[in-house]
C-alpha cells in the first residue's frame, strides 16, 4: 500500500515531512513475510494490536478486508484518528508508587461492572473475517475477560443468536440504526431486551450514506445507506418506547455534548464512525479535548465514551485522562476475530497489559485518579494539521 505524506508545521514554521504508516513497522514482515496470503500467521507471533491488522490483511479476501479497513473519501479523517494520539505527548511523573495500578483497571459502565475501561465497539459483518463463527469470538472473549461487548445492528449473528451465546451476567449493549417506523423500532427494542441487552446504542453519526471510495471499489459500501431522521426530539420520542438506557453514539462537538446533558441523556459516545462517513472531520480525541477545554464539567455530569484510532494502551490512557469513562475499539477486535475467541482474548490481554504498563510509566498510580496534566494537550506537538 502506498504511503501517504502528511506535512506538519514544526518549530514555528519549519516544515517537516514524514511518512504515515497504517501498519507500524515493528519487524513483523521480516518474521512472517513468507507466510502465504490466505494463511494466518501464528497467534503467538502477535505482540500488539496492529499485528492483527497485518495478519488479517494477509489472510482475508481483499474485498472483505477492505470493508473493515475503508475510510471516507481520501481517508484523511481515518488517518487523523490514528495520528492525533501522537500529537499530544505525555508528561510522565516519576517517583510514584505505581505497583498496584493493575488493581485499578476495573470500572462501571452505566452501573455494570467491567474489568477494564475499554470495550468492543459495534462493528458490522463479523463473517467477513470469520465466516464460520461470525461474531462468536467477540462475544465469548468479552465474556471471558469481563469487558463490555456492543453488538452491532448489522452483525451477521441475529440478536437472538447473540443472546443465546451471551454468558450469565455478561454485559451486552445493542447498537441500532432506526427509521420512523414505530412498529419496527418497537420490535428492535423488545428483541434487544429479550436477548439480554442492557442498553441501546443509538448511532447518530451516519444520517446519510458514507462517502467510501475504497469500499465502493470492492462493492462493500455502507451497511446503512438511507437518509435517516435523527433529531433531539426524535431521541425524546424514542425514550418513551423502551425502559433501557439509550446511549447516543457519534457526537462530535462540545455543543452537542452540552445539549445531551441538558436533555438528561443516559450517556454519550464520541465517535466519527471510524472516519468512514465524512472525510474532514476531527478525531474523537480532539472532540474530547474540546470538551475538556470548554466544558470540563460535562465529564462529571454524564458518562462519556469514545472510540476512533485506538491501537495502544497509551491511546486509552490519554482519553481516560481527559475524563472519558470507557474507550471503544472496533477494527482491532474485528481483525483479531479472524483467529476466533482466542485471538480476541489475546487482543484484550495485550491492551490490558499495555494500559497498566503505560499508566505506571507515566506515574499514574490509579486509573480512578488520573490527572489530565500527565499529557500536554495544547498546542499539538507538531503544530496544526
Amino acid at each position: 500500500m502506498r504511503s501517504s505524506i502528511l506535512t506538519f508545521s514544526l518549530l514555528g514554521g519549519a516544515l517537516a515531512a514524514r511518512p504515515w504508516l497504517d501498519e507500524p513497522d515493528t519487524g513483523i514482515d521480516e518474521i512472517f513475510g513468507d507466510v502465504p496470503d490466505g494463511e494466518l500467521i501464528p497467534l503467538d507471533g502477535i505482540v500488539g494490536l496492529p499485528d492483527f491488522q497485518y495478519a488479517a490483511r494477509k489472510y482475508m479476501p481483499l474485498a472483505n478486508y477492505s470493508y473493515y479497513r475503508n475510510g471516507a473519501a481520501g481517508e484523511w479523517s481515518y488517518r487523523r484518528n490514528l495520528e492525533s494520539f501522537g500529537m499530544y505527548p505525555f508528561r510522565p511523573h516519576m517517583m510514584r508508587d505505581i505497583t498496584n495500578v493493575e488493581s485499578t483497571l476495573s470500572t462501571t459502565i452505566l452501573g455494570h461492572n467491567v474489568s477494564a475501561p475499554f470495550f468492543i465497539s459495534p462493528c458490522s459483518r463479523g463473517a467477513y473475517g470469520n465466516p464460520a463463527e461470525k461474531e462468536k469470538g467477540l462475544i465469548e472473549a468479552a465474556a471471558s475477560r469481563g469487558i463490555l461487548y456492543m453488538a452491532a445492528f448489522y452483525a451477521d449473528l441475529t440478536m437472538e443468536e447473540i443472546g443465546e451465546l451471551k454468558a450469565d451476567n455478561q454485559t451486552i449493549f445493542r447498537q441500532v440504526y432506526l427509521d420512523r417506523n414505530d412498529t419496527a423500532t418497537q420490535e428492535i427494542f423488545d428483541k434487544a431486551k429479550a436477548a439480554g441487552a442492557t442498553a441501546i446504542v443509538y448511532t447518530v453519526d451516519s444520517p446519510a450514506n458514507g462517502v467510501r471510495h475504497r469500499a465502493a471499489r470492492f462493492g462493500v459500501g455502507s451497511a446503512d445507506s438511507s437518509y435517516s431522521y435523527i433529531t433531539w426530539d426524535e431521541y425524546e420520542r424514542l425514550k418513551t418506547m423502551t425502559d433501557l438506557p439509550i446511549v447516543i453514539k457519534g457526537l462530535q462537538t462540545v455543543e452537542d455534548a452540552q445539549e445531551a446533558v441538558r436533555r438528561g441523556v443516559d450517556a454519550i459516545y464520541l465517535s466519527n464512525h471510524g472516519g468512514r462517513q465524512t472525510d474532514g472531520v476531527r478525531s474523537p480525541l480532539e472532540v474530547a479535548i474540546e470538551i475538556h477545554e470548554q466544558a470540563p464539567e460535562v465529564f462529571g455530569q454524564i458518562e462519556v465514551y469514545a472510540d476512533g484510532g485506538v491501537r495502544y494502551g497509551a491511546d486509552v490512557l490519554k482519553l481516560l485522562a481527559l475524563g472519558v469513562r470507557a474507550v471503544g475499539l472496533g477494527r482491532p477486535f474485528m481483525f483479531a476475530n479472524v483467529y476466533g475467541t482466542r485471538g480476541v482474548e489475546k487482543a484484550i490481554d495485550l491492551l490490558r497489559d499495555e494500559l497498566a504498563w503505560d499508566a505506571g510509566n507515566t506515574g499514574v498510580a490509579s486509573l480512578k485518579d488520573i490527572d489530565p496534566k500527565i499529557v500536554r494537550w495544547s498546542p499539538p506537538a507538531f503544530g496544526a494539521w
